[in-house]
């Protein structure tokens, strides 16, 4: 999950730079879903990735523009699966 943090709460620049130039996702990030919090000016994504580090090349393509919280997440089933439960 990112959650993204727009600088300056501008979310014109970002959406200009978005339509002239697209995601510009890395080999290997798939791009799921989004969620927006316009009061906040904040963006939550939902991308697939091996790990964090390949998110990396797309963070600095926007680093200028956007702070970025990267969190790993999985499917809640796959983590009870993962480690049991404690009954």
């Amino acid at each position: 999950m990112v959650i993204e943090r727009f600088r300056n709460g501008d979310a014109k620049t970002i959406g200009d730079r978005f339509r002239s130039q697209g995601r510009m996702l890395p080999e290997g990030v798939t791009y799921v879903a989004s969620w927006m919090d316009a009061k906040e000016m904040r963006c939550f994504q939902l991308m697939e990735a091996e790990s964090a580090e390949a998110l990396e090349p797309w963070v600095g393509r926007w680093a200028d523009l956007v702070e970025f919280e990267i969190v790993a997440v999985e499917i809640s089933q796959e983590f009870w699966a993962r480690v049991g439960t404690n009954d």
